[in-house]
């Protein structure tokens, strides 16, 4: 059994956003391994200590992610794939699954795939759901448990209001929730072993990839330019009795505010 985990690296939760020319900076900002694909590494270790199954990390991004490739390694993955050649950088949520769904399929057969459900820098949640697209298999989001039964697996999903439960048949993409487990920090000596572990850096005709559907050029949308949105203006207190307040609140609104 085989399964694939995608990862991505990430600017720390409580990092410091800044914007430089319409675009977004990382200087000074320490970067980690997505939270949600931790979960979807933890899982996909935790299926290998109970069957055996090996572990493939695939990974699009910079030089600098293979700091996060090494951390998924020490947590127990087998090795890695790094898409980091131009032709895959600076692209959006379709060019990605593009390079991601190419590297995948170039491993040949594979039993299942992990994602973590949201990169917490984007948000889009839409990286995993492409990936399934374009391999044609089977997908279920935002899952908090996971049951294999042979060639199948019955997964447990947040939904409004309550949970779901579906069966599908694998190979499958399976995108990770927070609770589906805790995800384990690497121990010293598997850190070490990390260091041997394989992390394979591809590019695009390794992988049989089209380069007019990756990075920019097959990117589908466009970022002109990153901007904060307007500080809000200091709010105003209005004192006195009830009936007062109303009135300043009436007249605030209406010649102030012209909302009424």
């Amino acid at each position: 059994m085989k399964t694939i985990v995608c990862i991505k690296q990430t600017f720390d939760t409580e990092a410091k956003i800044a914007i430089e020319g319409g675009k977004i900076s990382n200087k000074g900002v320490k970067l980690i391994t997505n939270p949600y694909d931790e979960f979807a590494v933890e899982e996909a270790i935790r299926l290998k200590e109970k069957n055996g199954s090996e572990v493939v990390l695939v990974c699009l991004g910079e030089d600098s992610a293979q700091e996060t490739i090494r951390y998924c390694l020490a947590m127990g993955a087998d090795r890695a794939i790094h898409l980091s050649d131009p032709a895959f950088l600076n692209g959006d949520e379709k060019s990605i699954a593009e390079g991601v769904a190419a590297a995948i399929k170039a491993e040949g057969d594979f039993n299942l795939v992990l994602c973590g459900q949201v990169d917490v820098d984007s948000g889009s949640c839409q990286v995993p759901q492409r990936i399934a697209e374009i391999l044609d298999i089977p997908q279920v989001t935002i899952v908090t448990k996971i049951e294999f039964n042979g060639d199948k697996a019955t997964v447990t999903r947040e939904a409004d209001g309550g949970n779901e439960v579906w069966d599908v048949q694998l190979p499958a993409v399976i995108s990770a929730q927070k609770g589906l487990n805790e995800a384990r920090f690497p121990s010293l000596p598997n850190i070490m072993k990390a260091k041997k572990k394989e992390i394979k850096v591809m590019t695009p005709s390794e992988i049989d990839a089209d380069e007019s559907n990756l990075g920019n050029e097959g990117a589908g949308t466009e970022v002109i330019e990153y901007s904060f949105p307007p500080k809000r203006e200091k709010g105003k207190l209005f004192t006195g009795e009830p009936e007062d307040c109303a009135a300043q609140l009436v007249k605030a609104l209406k010649e102030e505010a012209k909302l009424i």
